[in-house]
């Protein structure tokens, strides 16, 4: 009898002008990755504009994961792990990981 539990990891990337979050099994297996790109916005400015992404990024991270979760098939309570951009990026774009943590 194998008694080995799967491993669900999310990991969430939020550095700069993308939200984007990843469910894998077992360290191998990618079971999503839904990206949330913000191109469009900061073609206008010529470049990434740190409180616009950041606000970005607090609007569309609960979609983002669900999205992914849903894709995955799995629900958040069978997460095991975390793991999130620490560094380096944009300091308000960081902060997004302390909402869902």
């Amino acid at each position: 009898m194998n008694t080995n539990k799967d491993i669900y990891i999310m990991g969430i990337e939020t550095s700069c002008d993308e939200t984007s979050v990843a469910i894998v099994k077992n360290g191998r297996e990618v079971l999503s990755n839904v990206i949330n790109s913000q191109i469009d916005i900061h073609k206008e400015y010529g470049g990434v504009v740190p409180e616009i992404a950041s606000r970005c990024h607090t609007e569309v991270i609960n979609l983002v994961t669900k999205q992914a979760l849903k894709e995955a098939k799995i629900k958040l309570e069978d997460i095991d792990a975390v793991a999130v951009t620490y560094g380096p990026g944009l300091v308000g774009a960081l902060l997004v990981r302390s909402f869902l943590c």
